[in-house]
């Protein structure tokens, strides 16, 4: 799953291959959306869980409702300024159609946890092997037990 180059904000080619052997948890996001206070509890994990491996990658996306209209400049702006995001954030990507990025192929393409993503602020909870090891719908919220458990969960595995 993270054998991937992709854009950050900056515009500048990250390689997601760094964070292998971590937990991941890959959201797709938008500024104009109901769930958009979700990134306040994304941010609250990022601060909880960091230093025990946990890293938050956010991928914006407007292809749900045009709630992600923004360029990456005020896509960042707008998370900093609003909710404190330090977790790192992506480029805005195609989650849907035949411009999907590679990164959602792979992930809406997996034998268990596969499907087209629905709506903003599905997740995905990678293990440290790299594999899905759950899926979150949109109004599952980051300080939820059913998500903490599981991301407790994957970070006590070594």
């Amino acid at each position: 799953m993270l054998d991937l180059t992709m854009k950050n904000l900056a515009g500048q080619d990250q390689d997601l291959s760094q964070y292998a052997g971590r937990v991941v948890l890959i959201v797709n996001l938008a500024s104009e959306c109901g769930y958009t206070p979700q990134y306040q509890g994304l941010q609250e994990l990022h601060e909880k869980y960091a230093a025990s491996g946990l890293a938050i990658l956010g991928f914006p996306s407007n292809d749900f409702g045009a709630q992600e209209p923004g360029s990456d400049e005020q896509i960042g702006q707008f998370c900093r300024k609003n909710y404190g995001v330090e977790f790192p954030m992506f480029s805005r990507v195609a989650i849907k159609g035949d411009d999907k990025s590679a990164l959602y192929q792979n992930l809406t393409s997996d034998p268990k946890f596969g499907g087209e993503v629905a709506w903003n602020f599905e997740k995905f909870l990678l293990g440290r092997d790299g594999q899905i090891a759950a899926r979150f719908a949109s109004g599952v919220t980051p300080d939820s037990a059913q998500m903490t458990n599981a991301i407790e969960a994957e970070l006590a595995k070594n």
